[in-house]
């Protein structure tokens, strides 16, 4: 029986979920990730054809693919197609309403209204014709377009606006670029309007007197189905820019459907946080003669809830009506990355562009309409595809593929495809095409940049030469005094200054983190550890900042920034620095230079005992930061030197965000630049907390200290203190780099003020005050909290007149360091139990686990019986449970052969699965054992180094995983030192003994959603039976990639927690990056279930499961199935000792030494022991809370509840977001041992069937097809 769609009780169901999940932190607009298929259709010589629409819309439908379907399976993500006004066909509607055309200019707005409140419908055309009306214009009337809602899907048809338009005149005489603007400024009120009046579904698609846009939600096949109009013959345009829209987005938004209002975007703006927040700094410097008196009415340039594509259109309109034209704002929104400090014709342009705003990066092919000009365009790295082609009568068409539009080659004049920052424009007034080359030497031309650029101040051979007053030296043991206060260990010196100063460079861990988040943690933690890295994977790709270093840099601007809408030589009047990190010499300099332009904020305070002298502090140097920069000040020197046994430090990030953000507030922000000098500052991570939250330029003082007192030791072999010091300011350069590079981020000034951070475990109020709009979902520690921690972190370091910093632990077990969830007794108590089979010493082991102290989030819940307990006999079979049990992927490679195979057998002769991990496995593996046991990996993954990746390797297996990112290094590769590279491992890797292997960090063939739908699609024709799993990592938004990635057909997506294991990595991404699994794992489910796209995929999580618990819970939380990898490599008698990368594993479990690998003592049965023990307690705690099956409580978060632990600072912390049920449309049932998702049946197939007797006999054959676009993958 055909279930109807209940349009009613889906958009109540939809609304309560919504509104649920955006409380708790789980979704936001923000959240929303698009890719697309995008491109133009222009007549050379400007006049309006037919043959221009009927071209886009056959290219929109051609590009069908780069969409995506909702669960309904006809709700597309969105299309459109915008064109100019066809004035003919108007003006018979305009007499169909009693009026004639009265000759002058007609206008056309294209309107989405409130269809189901009809009062709201009529508040909001009454406030379009009030400011139509009030500017002088003439309405004919409105016209309500035809649509044929078959065309629909039930979502789309369920959300849909009531779609109108109003025609109204302007005087022909006015200027059309005047009208053009004047309706800008009139779309603005009306929005504005609306709002105050609390109506939420209005929508201007397009205020016009030269185009209009068609769009909606629906799939690009369908646009002339629902919009009849666009089959009109009198439907004529010189230009036509069209979308189809492949979105992350959960919630059926009409609205966020390409094109907008000038651009149509296929891309990610990665640095969509750090352009938005300066974007309001700007405005409170915009003025501009051709707006005068209006310009207010265009603040916020961005609208609140703006997708990163809407966002970057607003501020591209903004932009263009503000005066220039659309060549230029591509130039200075999407430059290309062209050093501008060099000799390169253009590179004084680029300068005065970085001068005016920050760029908007990341992946982008645009297409555009402005005025007299028409433009396509790529972003710095080339990320998104753009091709054209120029045919004999006059027709240009781009977009995101060749063949879009069937033009015989006879016909065709010319084709071309743009590279990196690229772009071609067509001037429809002067019938001309331009090519990038042309366009750029125009801009050059334009103004003397080259003087105009003259009067910014290069800052570095400045800073090199002076002489002058300079700091005063720390004493040894006031250093030791402010390291001690900073919560430094002998550990952190060793492990992480150490290497930054003798090699330039991060220092390299493994195993991963099982150390407490710092909320947790009983020892002290910096303010940086609350902050955690996000990353870049699916939807856009992170950089590769070893290979495209070219693309990137650290340039730093200081001082007073200008008005945007400007154009003049005194917006190059600021310094400028090829880096933000200032040594100690540098800093001094900086502050000789600027003089009495600068204002030293003291970053300390005295402790009166009383409650509010730390919060007094803060606000004191809110106001010396306001009062400096009001009285002309332009460089806010913020600095904690000033400490002593009475003066206690304020966290700098602390204190830069409150300067920062009050500055913001105070609309004051862009005339300063906020300089840190600090004492905690050591590692990489602390500087890009500090730049992320609003600092232009760092200087660490004290590390520079306890550098100069190492190489007086004599710590430094070989070196001169200047080389130390400068291999640190590069190692911290390079690593700002890889953090920038992980968020697909070149340039730090867009990164600069971003936020890109989750934090995790610090007040709500916290954040919001200080650090807006960052994410912190389950709250945490407040100031009263902070303030507790420094002052008694003060009091220790200066209780003794002799100071000696504690041993550590943070990075490697130690008796009296921090906690870790593997210490050593901890690995020999899992261990005994695994050799002894006793499953009494298993529950020794859990036991200890759970008594250990909170480590992870998990430790603050508990479970919640739903029923009274019920006889385990009746609980579901070890078996079936072990099943559900994975082992996660770990390359040949890191672990020697012998471990690797071990753990192979051993999933195998359970049932269950292993991961092979990337780098290939031996074709030997492939054959079953005499005995029985099958050496193969069930799953097989495939990484973005290919490393192993063959056809056979491919058909060798039950599924194959792509992995996106890893839980221990998201945004990076995968890492194989060369000495670990033997002739075993090259062979399989396809490369040569000794080198090091390095994957990169995005696959070069996945920069956007529709990218890893067609690497899925191609694995599902190499393989026709595998299924095939995508590996993503916790983060912020994951759930709206994640269902991004269920549309894509895949088949499995597993989600990583930041603590999950790793061969080789830099100890900031182990310790910095990633969230935990239990915050990514609720999201998906959650985000998924609403959905209605649960039921497609299974779930699978990993990263630090220990016991049946955790195994449980994960459950709770969503997941089907259970990754078990550092457990599992204990199991075989790995120690934890952390020597992975450096081939010495002194138990051959992680090495390619023969002598160290025949240490081995792993066996398959102590792995099978393993994974009984975890699915006989999973049996037991199932039977103790009254179920018989893992089934049944998955999803089932109503069965969790947080419990307090005693400790003030753990019982701030709420995690009701990960606690939150969002409700399905049905009830979940397991997509596992299903058939896998289809993807559609290729030309592949059908050459397959035609050739099949030629195949079977041997014999030639020769067959020919016509290959199209619309078929994705031949061969």
């Amino acid at each position: 029986m055909t279930k109807i769609f209940d349009e009613a009780a889906y958009l109540q169901r939809r609304a309560a979920n919504e509104a649920k999940l955006i409380e708790a932190g789980v979704y936001g607009p923000e959240m929303e990730h698009d890719a697309c298929g995008v491109g133009f259709v222009a007549a050379r010589d400007g006049k309006p054809n037919r043959a221009v629409v009927e071209s886009a819309i056959e290219a929109l439908q051609a590009i069908w693919h780069r969409g995506a379907v909702d669960a309904d399976g006809m709700t597309g993500d969105g299309a459109g197609i915008h064109i100019e006004i066809p004035r003919d066909f108007f003006i018979e509607h305009i007499a169909r309403t009693g009026h004639d055309d009265d000759g002058g200019r007609l206008a056309v707005g294209m309107v989405f209204l409130p269809r189901t409140d009809l009062a709201a419908q009529e508040r909001c055309r009454c406030i379009v014709e009030q400011e139509i009306l009030a500017v002088g214009h003439s309405i004919y009337g409105w016209r309500q377009v035809p649509v044929d809602i078959k065309a629909l899907g039930t979502k789309a048809i369920a959300t849909r606006p009531e779609i109108e338009q109003i025609m109204f005149s302007m005087p022909v005489e006015m200027d059309a670029t005047e009208a053009e603007r004047q309706l800008y400024v009139v779309r603005r009120r009306i929005e504005k309007a609306v709002m105050k009046h609390m109506i939420s579904d209005f929508y201007l698609c397009s205020l016009s007197s030269r185009s209009i846009i068609y769009k909606g939600m629906f799939l690009a096949e369908q646009v002339t189905a629902f919009f009849p109009d666009l089959l009109d013959p009198r439907f004529i345009s010189s230009f036509a820019i069209y979308h189809q829209r492949y979105s992350t987005n959960t919630m059926p938004t009409w609205k966020l459907a390409q094109p907008f209002r000038v651009l149509a975007h296929n891309g990610e703006i990665n640095t969509i946080r750090g352009n938005q927040n300066w974007m309001s700094c700007h405005e409170d410097r915009m003025e501009s003669a051709v707006f005068g008196d209006h310009i207010d009415d265009l603040k916020p340039v961005v609208a609140g809830g703006s997708s990163d594509s809407a966002a970057l259109d607003a501020v591209f309109e903004l932009l263009v009506h503000g005066g220039r034209q659309l060549p230029m704002v591509k130039t200075m929104m999407i430059p290309e990355a062209i050093d501008v400090g060099s000799d390169h014709p253009r590179a004084k342009l680029y300068a005065y562009c970085n001068s005016v705003m920050e760029p908007w990066d990341g992946p982008a092919a645009i297409a555009a309409y402005a005025g007299d000009w028409v433009v396509a365009g790529l972003d710095r790295n080339g990320l998104r595809p753009l091709r054209y082609v120029v045919t004999h009568d006059g027709l240009i068409i781009a977009g995101s593929e060749t063949g879009m539009v069937v033009v015989p080659d006879t016909k065709i004049a010319e084709r071309g495809r743009l590279g990196p920052g690229q772009m071609i424009g067509i001037n429809l007034a002067e019938g001309r095409l331009y090519k990038d080359g042309e366009l750029k030497d125009a801009l050059t031309k334009k103004c003397d940049w080259n003087s105009w650029i003259g009067r910014a101040k290069q800052m570095d051979a400045l800073l090199a030469n002076s002489t002058g007053k300079t700091s005063q030296p720390l004493s040894k043991t006031e250093a030791r005094r402010r390291q001690m206060m900073a919560g430094w260990t002998m550990e952190d010196m060793e492990l992480v200054l150490q290497p930054m100063a003798q090699t330039g460079k991060e220092a390299i861990g493994s195993m991963g983190d099982d150390t407490p988040l710092a909320v947790l943690s009983n020892r002290y933690r910096g303010l940086h550890h609350f902050f955690r890295q996000n990353f870049s994977q699916v939807t856009n790709p992170p950089i590769d900042s070893l290979r495209e270093r070219h693309v990137m840099t650290l340039r730093t601007r200081l001082g007073n920034l200008g008005n945007i809408l400007d154009e003049a030589p005194e917006q190059c009047d600021h310094l400028v620095l090829n880096s933000p990190v200032l040594t100690v010499p540098e800093w001094d300099a900086l502050c000789r230079y600027v003089g009495d332009k600068a204002a030293e904020i003291d970053c300390s305070f005295e402790n009166d005992g009383s409650d509010t002298a730390f919060t007094d502090a803060i606000e004191r140097i809110r106001a010396e930061a306001e009062e400096a920069v009001r009285s002309g000040c332009e460089h806010v020197m913020l600095t904690d030197r000033h400490v002593s046994e009475t003066r206690i430090p304020i966290p700098m990030i602390l204190a830069t965000g409150a300067v920062h953000s009050h500055l913001v507030r105070q609309q004051l922000r862009t005339f300063t630049s906020v300089n840190v000098a600090s004492g905690e500052c050591l590692d990489v991570h602390h500087f890009a907390v500090l730049i992320g939250v609003g600092a232009t330029t760092v200087n660490a003082y004290v590390a520079e200290a306890a550098i100069a007192e190492r190489h007086e030791r004599g710590l430094l072999v070989g070196m001169e203190l200047r080389d130390a010091v400068a291999n640190f300011a590069k190692a911290v350069e390079e690593g700002l780099l890889k953090i920038m590079s992980k968020m697909g981020i070149s340039v730090i000034a867009s990164y600069r003020g971003g936020y890109n951070f989750e934090a995790l475990g610090l007040s709500r109020s916290l954040v919001a005050d200080f650090f807006p709009p960052m994410s912190s979902r389950i709250s945490g520690l407040g100031l009263k909290g902070i303030a507790t921690r420094v002052i008694d972190m003060h009091n220790k370091a200066y209780a003794n007149d002799d100071v000696h910093l504690p041993v550590g632990g943070f990075f490697r077990y130690r008796k009296s360091g921090e906690r870790h969830a593997f210490d050593g007794q901890m690995i020999h108590a899992m261990q005994h139990a695994c050799d002894s089979g006793s499953f009494e010493s298993w529950k020794k082991y859990s036991s200890l686990v759970n008594g250990q102290g909170p480590v992870n989030l998990r430790d603050l819940m508990e479970f919640k019986p739903a029923d009274a307990p019920v006889e385990i006999d009746r609980v579901e079979s070890i078996t079936n449970i072990r099943k559900r049990l994975v082992s996660p992927g770990i390359s040949l490679g890191a672990l020697s052969p012998e471990a690797h195979e071990t753990l192979s057998i051993a999933m195998n002769r359970i049932g269950a699965k292993s991961d092979s991990g990337e780098g290939g496995e031996d074709p030997a593996r492939f054959k079953l054992r005499e005995n029985g046991d099958n050496p193969s990996s069930a799953i097989k993954q495939i990484a973005s180094g290919r490393f192993g990746v063959t056809a056979e390797y491919l058909n060798n297996c039950e599924e194959i995983e792509i992995k996106v990112a890893q839980g221990a290094k998201p945004g990076e590769g995968g890492q194989l030192p060369g000495i670990k590279v033997d002739s075993l491992i090259a062979r399989l890797r396809h490369s040569t003994p000794g080198v090091t292997l390095i994957s990169p960090p995005p696959h070069h063939d996945i920069y956007s959603i529709e990218d890893l739908a067609q690497l899925i699609y191609d694995l599902k024709q190499i393989n026709p039976d595998a299924k095939v799993c995508v590996k993503l990592v916790a983060s912020t938004g994951i759930g709206t990639i994640a269902a991004g990635v269920a549309k894509a057909k895949a088949d499995s997506i597993l989600v990583s927690g930041h603590g999950g294991g790793t061969g080789a990595s830099p100890q900031s991404s182990i310790k910095y990056a990633g969230l935990p699994w239990e915050m990514g794992l609720s999201e998906v489910h959650q985000v998924l279930s609403m959905n209605d796209l649960r039921n497609k995929v299974v779930l699978r999580t990993d990263g630090g499961l220990k016991t049946g618990r955790d195994v449980v819970m994960a459950a709770m939380l969503g997941a089907d199935e259970y990754g078990i990898g550092t457990s599992s490599l204990i199991a075989m008698g790995c120690i934890m000792v952390r020597q992975c990368h450096s081939n010495t594993c002194p138990v051959g479990v992680c090495t390619q030494r023969d002598d160290l690998r025949a240490k081995f003592e792993g066996t398959p049965e102590k792995v099978v022991q393993l994974f009984t023990h975890l699915a006989e307690e999973v049996r037991e705690i199932l039977a103790g809370l009254g179920f018989t099956s893992l089934q049944q409580v998955i999803g089932r978060t109503d069965l969790l509840t947080q419990v307090s632990r005693g400790d003030e600072a753990l019982d701030d912390l709420d995690l009701n977001p990960i606690l939150v049920r969002a409700d399905g449309e049905d009830e979940l049932t397991s997509s596992r041992g299903g058939p896998r998702t289809e993807v559609p049946d290729t030309l592949d197939a059908q050459m397959v069937v035609d050739a099949k007797l030629a195949l079977e006999n041997g014999s030639k054959m020769q067959l020919s097809y016509n290959v199209e676009n619309t078929q994705r993958a031949i061969g």
